[in-house]
């Protein structure tokens, strides 16, 4: 429930805050945020922002579904489209807002689909392939396992751990690993696009394969 001493401010909605979230976390961090926080980038207080989010969960989960709605944005996916070709639209749509926002990649590998906004991008990509004979199980999972490559690639395409730094041809032994070392030399098997694409056909074309 919102607190009582909140109040709507002209200018202000659900979902600026939770673009201005967005961006906060771009910049600093999801461990730096916080509504107080948030509230002071906005130049509004903290509890301003309790009126159009009730809690730091409803606030993430509305974050997640901000992210589901830029993702699907770049796409036009209908009831006539080949339901194998828009859930690779829908991989490659969420990939692209995730390389925008790297910093949110913890915010959807750890929230669930939790609001209705999100439900509802949910129901409209189950509606394409359940409407061409895919059965509600194999569709959940289909767009589940999808969704779930495409947030952990994206992780470790872009994802970044303080003090770490990536090997490199030159800190692997030929002698010791000949098989890696070549492929760190000639970059064989490491063009993230490539991979990508290749990983979401092999996915789609697997669930395709399945009877229900």
């Amino acid at each position: 429930m919102a607190d009582r001493r909140s109040r709507p401010r002209a200018g202000l909605s659900r979902e600026k805050i939770l673009d201005a979230a967005i961006d906060f976390v771009d910049e600093h961090g999801l461990a730096a945020l916080s509504t107080r926080k948030l509230g002071t980038a906005m130049g509004v207080e903290g509890m301003t922002l309790y009126y159009y989010v009730s809690s730091k969960a409803e606030l993430l989960d509305g974050m997640v579904e901000r992210m589901l709605e830029r993702s699907m944005a770049r796409l036009t996916p209908d009831l006539e489209t080949p339901w194998q070709q828009a859930v690779a639209e829908i991989a490659h749509g969420l990939r692209a807002t995730l390389l925008e926002h790297p910093a949110m990649l913890g915010v959807l590998a750890t929230r669930p689909v939790n609001s209705p906004g999100a439900f509802r991008i949910l129901e409209s990509g189950l509606a394409v392939l359940c409407s061409q004979g895919v059965g509600l199980g194999r569709a959940m999972d289909t767009l589940n396992a999808v969704t779930m490559f495409v947030i952990g690639h994206t992780l470790a395409e872009a994802g970044v751990t303080p003090g770490h730094e990536e090997a490199s041809a030159e800190q692997v032994s030929a002698d010791d690993f000949p098989l890696v070392a070549e492929s760190f030399a000639t970059g064989a098997g490491l063009d993230f696009d490539s991979r990508f694409s290749a990983t979401v056909d092999i996915l789609i074309r697997g669930f395709a394969s399945r009877e229900d």
